[in-house]
């Protein structure tokens, strides 16, 4: 096996009696790395350490992750001027939040003889979105209703000056809204 130190210096290949003996003086655990390898690579460490040190980062990488929720807005296609833009705020407010968005037209009886209304009611709502999201799928008929599902497009975050750090930018944009 390949027997990599604690201090990051590489023994080469040795056999396994060695490498025990190697952990075993220097009162650390012998843990294989890469088992696909040939040969198996094998690092002596502090295995309770390294665990901790592993749950750590997974903790701190959960801390900054989005959890992107899928929002629903249902509508009619008989729906009135003011109810639309009402709903379309609503919408827009979804994806300002990071929030995917579910916009449903649903149909009752005869409704269903016109499915162009609910195609024009999800187009006008997609209309008034201000750049807050786009069109992930396309209105799709799926039993007695319409559905479309708008996604938050990402604003590009602005990229610090030559020698000016990410904290610089952020100061300087908190104090022009000043």
């Amino acid at each position: 096996m390949r027997l990599i130190l604690d201090t990051g210096e590489q023994l080469g290949v040795v056999p396994i009696n060695q490498a025990l003996a190697a952990a075993k003086e220097r009162n650390l655990d012998l843990v294989e790395v890469a088992p696909g390898a040939v040969p198996p690579v094998c690092r002596i460490l502090d295995y309770g350490k390294f665990r901790y040190e592993h749950t750590k980062k997974e903790r701190e990488a959960r801390k900054h992750q989005k959890v992107v929720l899928l929002k629903e807005v249902r509508l009619t296609p008989k729906i009135d001027e003011h109810d639309l833009a009402f709903k379309a705020r609503a919408v827009q407010r979804f994806l300002q939040d990071g929030d995917k968005v579910k916009v449903t037209v649903r149909f009752k009886g005869r409704e269903m003889a016109h499915p162009q209304l609910g195609k024009q009611v999800l187009d006008e709502v997609a209309n008034r979105l201000d750049g807050a999201g786009s069109v992930e799928r396309a209105p799709l008929m799926e039993g007695r209703s319409m559905t479309m599902i708008l996604a938050p497009t990402v604003p590009k975050a602005e990229k610090p000056q030559k020698g000016e750090t990410r904290a610089d930018t952020v100061a300087q944009a908190g104090a022009a809204q000043l």
